[in-house]
Protein backbone atom coordinates (compact mmCIF):
# COMPACT_ATOMS: atom_id res chain seq x y z
CA UNK A 1 0.00 0.00 0.00
CA UNK A 2 1.30 3.45 -0.92
CA UNK A 3 2.12 5.71 2.01
CA UNK A 4 1.34 9.40 2.30
CA UNK A 5 2.45 11.61 5.19
CA UNK A 6 0.17 14.37 6.40
CA UNK A 7 2.40 17.27 7.43
CA UNK A 8 0.60 17.98 10.70
CA UNK A 9 0.33 16.82 14.31
CA UNK A 10 -3.13 18.35 14.68
CA UNK A 11 -5.36 15.38 15.57
CA UNK A 12 -8.46 17.14 14.23
CA UNK A 13 -6.88 17.78 10.85
CA UNK A 14 -5.50 14.24 10.62
CA UNK A 15 -8.92 12.71 11.32
CA UNK A 16 -10.56 15.01 8.77
CA UNK A 17 -7.97 14.36 6.06
CA UNK A 18 -7.94 10.59 6.67
CA UNK A 19 -11.71 10.55 6.24
CA UNK A 20 -11.44 12.46 2.97
CA UNK A 21 -8.66 10.21 1.66
CA UNK A 22 -10.51 6.97 2.45
CA UNK A 23 -10.95 4.89 -0.68
CA UNK A 24 -7.72 5.91 -2.39
CA UNK A 25 -5.80 2.86 -1.20
CA UNK A 26 -3.36 4.92 0.82
CA UNK A 27 -1.69 4.27 4.15
CA UNK A 28 -2.05 7.71 5.74
CA UNK A 29 0.50 8.69 8.38
CA UNK A 30 0.75 11.79 10.56
CA UNK A 31 3.92 13.50 11.74
CA UNK A 32 3.65 11.66 15.05
CA UNK A 33 5.08 8.68 13.13
CA UNK A 34 8.23 10.72 12.56
CA UNK A 35 9.26 12.19 15.94
CA UNK A 36 12.66 13.13 14.51
CA UNK A 37 11.00 15.87 12.43
CA UNK A 38 10.83 19.02 14.51
CA UNK A 39 8.61 22.03 14.09
CA UNK A 40 8.64 23.44 10.57
CA UNK A 41 8.65 27.26 10.65
CA UNK A 42 5.74 28.63 8.62
CA UNK A 43 7.47 31.71 7.25
CA UNK A 44 5.22 32.29 4.24
CA UNK A 45 2.87 35.23 3.88
CA UNK A 46 0.13 33.21 2.15
CA UNK A 47 -1.63 29.89 2.74
CA UNK A 48 -0.04 28.57 -0.47
CA UNK A 49 3.50 29.42 0.62
CA UNK A 50 3.07 27.86 4.06
CA UNK A 51 1.52 24.66 2.69
CA UNK A 52 4.37 24.31 0.18
CA UNK A 53 7.03 24.88 2.87
CA UNK A 54 5.56 22.12 5.06
CA UNK A 55 4.96 19.58 2.28
CA UNK A 56 8.40 19.99 0.73
CA UNK A 57 10.19 19.71 4.08
CA UNK A 58 8.31 16.57 5.09
CA UNK A 59 8.74 14.91 1.68
CA UNK A 60 12.50 15.44 1.83
CA UNK A 61 12.75 14.31 5.47
CA UNK A 62 10.71 11.12 5.02
CA UNK A 63 11.31 10.13 1.40
CA UNK A 64 7.53 9.81 1.02
CA UNK A 65 4.84 11.85 -0.69
CA UNK A 66 3.71 14.53 1.76
CA UNK A 67 0.42 16.35 1.91
CA UNK A 68 0.20 19.66 3.75
CA UNK A 69 -2.74 21.93 4.42
CA UNK A 70 -2.50 25.52 5.44
CA UNK A 71 -5.79 27.02 6.35
CA UNK A 72 -7.38 29.78 8.35
CA UNK A 73 -10.24 32.16 8.82
CA UNK A 74 -10.52 35.44 6.93
CA UNK A 75 -12.94 37.96 8.46
CA UNK A 76 -14.13 40.81 6.24
CA UNK A 77 -14.46 43.34 9.07
CA UNK A 78 -10.85 42.63 10.13
CA UNK A 79 -9.39 43.11 6.62
CA UNK A 80 -8.87 39.37 6.23
CA UNK A 81 -7.40 38.72 9.68
CA UNK A 82 -6.56 36.41 11.33
CA UNK A 83 -5.69 34.78 7.97
CA UNK A 84 -2.38 32.93 7.92
CA UNK A 85 -1.99 33.70 11.62
CA UNK A 86 -5.25 31.93 12.56
CA UNK A 87 -3.59 29.19 14.63
CA UNK A 88 -1.51 31.68 16.64
CA UNK A 89 -3.88 34.65 16.54
CA UNK A 90 -3.81 35.15 20.33
CA UNK A 91 -0.05 34.71 20.72
CA UNK A 92 2.73 32.16 20.75
CA UNK A 93 0.96 29.83 23.21
CA UNK A 94 -2.45 30.24 21.59
CA UNK A 95 -5.25 27.74 22.17
CA UNK A 96 -8.55 27.37 20.35
CA UNK A 97 -10.27 29.01 23.32
CA UNK A 98 -7.92 32.00 23.45
CA UNK A 99 -8.10 32.51 19.69
CA UNK A 100 -11.89 32.44 19.75
CA UNK A 101 -11.98 34.86 22.69
CA UNK A 102 -9.70 37.32 20.88
CA UNK A 103 -11.82 37.10 17.72
CA UNK A 104 -15.03 37.76 19.63
CA UNK A 105 -13.43 40.73 21.34
CA UNK A 106 -12.23 42.16 18.03
CA UNK A 107 -15.77 41.91 16.63
CA UNK A 108 -17.71 43.00 19.71
CA UNK A 109 -18.88 46.24 18.07
CA UNK A 110 -19.53 44.72 14.63
CA UNK A 111 -23.21 44.00 13.82
CA UNK A 112 -24.28 40.62 12.46
CA UNK A 113 -24.50 41.92 8.89
CA UNK A 114 -20.83 42.89 9.02
CA UNK A 115 -19.51 39.58 10.30
CA UNK A 116 -18.99 37.89 6.94
CA UNK A 117 -16.04 35.52 6.78
CA UNK A 118 -14.62 32.54 4.99
CA UNK A 119 -12.49 29.57 5.84
CA UNK A 120 -9.67 29.16 3.29
CA UNK A 121 -7.56 26.07 2.72
CA UNK A 122 -4.67 25.35 0.39
CA UNK A 123 -3.66 21.70 0.13
CA UNK A 124 -0.21 21.05 -1.31
CA UNK A 125 1.26 17.67 -2.30
CA UNK A 126 5.01 17.22 -2.71
CA UNK A 127 7.03 14.17 -3.70
CA UNK A 128 10.73 13.61 -2.92
CA UNK A 129 11.49 13.77 -6.67
CA UNK A 130 10.08 17.30 -6.95
CA UNK A 131 6.62 16.53 -8.33
CA UNK A 132 4.03 18.91 -6.85
CA UNK A 133 0.32 19.66 -6.96
CA UNK A 134 -1.83 22.30 -5.27
CA UNK A 135 -5.52 23.15 -4.78
CA UNK A 136 -7.51 25.82 -2.93
CA UNK A 137 -10.95 25.73 -1.31
CA UNK A 138 -13.15 28.32 0.40
CA UNK A 139 -16.18 28.07 2.70
CA UNK A 140 -18.32 31.17 3.17
CA UNK A 141 -19.98 31.95 6.48
CA UNK A 142 -20.23 34.48 9.27
CA UNK A 143 -18.88 34.79 12.79
CA UNK A 144 -21.46 34.27 15.54
CA UNK A 145 -21.40 36.42 18.72
CA UNK A 146 -21.01 33.27 20.87
CA UNK A 147 -19.79 29.71 20.25
CA UNK A 148 -22.18 26.86 19.41
CA UNK A 149 -21.49 23.15 19.17
CA UNK A 150 -18.97 20.77 20.67
CA UNK A 151 -17.49 19.20 17.53
CA UNK A 152 -14.67 20.25 15.25
CA UNK A 153 -11.72 22.38 16.32
CA UNK A 154 -10.30 25.86 15.91
CA UNK A 155 -12.90 28.47 15.00
CA UNK A 156 -15.59 25.88 14.17
CA UNK A 157 -17.90 26.85 17.08
CA UNK A 158 -18.05 30.46 15.83
CA UNK A 159 -18.31 29.76 12.09
CA UNK A 160 -21.96 29.76 10.99
CA UNK A 161 -23.06 28.30 7.65
CA UNK A 162 -26.41 29.95 6.83
CA UNK A 163 -27.30 27.37 4.19
CA UNK A 164 -27.00 24.53 6.71
CA UNK A 165 -28.31 26.61 9.62
CA UNK A 166 -25.48 25.34 11.81
CA UNK A 167 -21.96 26.09 12.93
CA UNK A 168 -19.09 23.93 11.72
CA UNK A 169 -18.91 22.55 15.28
CA UNK A 170 -22.55 21.40 15.12
CA UNK A 171 -22.17 19.42 11.89
CA UNK A 172 -21.44 15.74 11.51
CA UNK A 173 -18.04 14.95 10.05
CA UNK A 174 -19.75 13.92 6.80
CA UNK A 175 -21.64 17.21 6.50
CA UNK A 176 -18.56 19.22 7.35
CA UNK A 177 -16.37 17.36 4.85
CA UNK A 178 -18.99 17.91 2.14
CA UNK A 179 -18.98 21.69 2.65
CA UNK A 180 -15.65 22.61 4.17
CA UNK A 181 -12.80 24.56 2.62
CA UNK A 182 -10.44 21.65 3.30
CA UNK A 183 -12.85 19.16 1.75
CA UNK A 184 -13.20 21.29 -1.39
CA UNK A 185 -9.45 21.78 -1.73
CA UNK A 186 -8.67 18.11 -1.18
CA UNK A 187 -11.37 16.90 -3.61
CA UNK A 188 -9.96 19.24 -6.26
CA UNK A 189 -6.46 17.94 -5.60
CA UNK A 190 -7.58 14.32 -5.62
CA UNK A 191 -9.28 14.82 -9.00
CA UNK A 192 -5.75 15.15 -10.42
CA UNK A 193 -4.19 12.56 -8.09
CA UNK A 194 -3.51 9.83 -10.71
CA UNK A 195 -1.61 12.33 -12.88
CA UNK A 196 0.29 13.66 -9.86
CA UNK A 197 1.13 10.17 -8.62
CA UNK A 198 2.43 9.19 -12.05
CA UNK A 199 4.89 12.09 -11.84
CA UNK A 200 5.69 11.42 -8.18
CA UNK A 201 6.46 7.73 -8.86
CA UNK A 202 9.11 8.31 -11.51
Amino acid sequence: MKQVVLATRNAGKIAELKSLLAGFGLDVLGLSAFPEIGDIPETGSTFSENAAIKARAVAQATGLVALADDSGLEVDALSGAPGVYSARYSGENATDASNNAKLLDALKDVPEAGRGCRFVSVVFAAAPNGAEAEARGEWQGRVLPAPRGAGGFGYDPLFYDAEKGATAAEMTREDKNARSHRGKALRTLLSTWPEFWARADR
